[in-house]
């Protein structure tokens, strides 16, 4: 039994109409994943990224030393958009992502159980236990990453914490760095190049192309070329290095670099809640469950 919920939600994420959704739902048991990629395949949709569903509150914070050899990004979550703008929330971020600089933990579980930076006699876990209490709203870090740098190391925070950016770069230029952290904000690529794209990925939206253009009626001939023509298009969108400049849709992201004479080792953009679905409160029924 499909339900109206999933129709629903599968109309948010595809942009698809609902009779179309319904359809594709019914024929894949209500496997969400499988029906996006019918809808695809059937030209109905675009691909529906798991970063659309973004409904986590909190802020991504940024951090880099002041030599710019060593940077990290840090997600921190919260309950309400509320106690992401409280000045202690903000205050115990910035000093969870100067703790990640300073002391190089290999993930959170180590973060959380080092010495604070901020308070020698309590872990980063008890610090953050008393914000909660403090606060009084569950606070969670979610995840970091972390550069070392022989170049480099550049950051960008975008819109009051939506959206943070690191990036590793082979020679030191600010203002080249500046630019390429504002690219990655608005354009996502999410690879560095076509070399970094894995097998699977590209197996998967060669198999959906082709799909789609035989769907649209090609002889299976020509289907092959109009693919690869395709998969261009698509590593022009994913791919930091093929993607235009946004200052300057004349030139490519490798272009601009190589007249810099300067590469982008690493690159990393969080932002914030994506990938984390919220759960959907229906406040009638929670009313009337305090009530009974």
């Amino acid at each position: 039994m499909i339900t109206a919920q999933q129709v629903k939600s599968l109309r948010e994420k595809t942009g698809a109409g609902m009779m179309d959704c319904k359809k594709v739902l019914t024929e894949t048991n209500g496997d969400m994943d499988k029906a996006i990629e019918l809808l695809r395949e059937r030209g109905i949709a675009k691909a529906a990224k798991k970063s659309d569903r973004v409904a986590a509150e909190g802020i991504v914070a940024a951090c880099v030393s002041d030599d710019k050899k060593i940077g990290a990004v840090v997600e921190v979550n919260a309950e309400t958009d509320f106690v992401a703008k409280n000045d202690e929330f903000k205050s115990f971020v910035s000093d969870v992502v100067k703790q990640i600089v300073e002391k190089n933990p290999k993930d959170v579980e180590e973060l959380l159980s080092q010495k604070s930076i901020t308070e020698n006699d309590k872990t980063v876990s008890e610090v953050l236990t008393n914000k909660i209490a403090t606060i009084g709203e569950n606070i969670s870090i979610r995840r970091f990453k972390r550069f070392e740098s022989d170049g480099m190391v550049e950051s960008y925070i975008h819109g009051d914490g939506k959206i943070g950016v690191l990036v590793n770069m082979k020679n030191p230029d600010s203002e080249l760095g500046k630019d390429i952290c504002m690219q990655i904000a608005a354009a996502k690529p999410e690879y560095l190049d076509e070399a970094n794209v894995p097998k699977e990925v590209v197996d998967k939206e060669t198999e959906i192309m082709k799909a789609q253009v035989i769907n649209e009626g090609k002889p299976e001939n020509i289907a092959d070329k109009i693919v690869q023509g395709k998969l261009k298009k698509f590593y022009s969108e994913v791919c930091l290095l093929d993607q235009e400049f946004v200052k300057d849709s004349d030139i490519k992201v490798r272009k601009l670099l190589e007249n810099k004479n300067n590469d982008v080792t690493e690159f990393v953009r969080f932002e914030k809640g994506e990938g984390i679905e919220k759960k959907e409160e229906n406040f009638a029924e929670e009313v009337m469950k305090q009530i009974k």
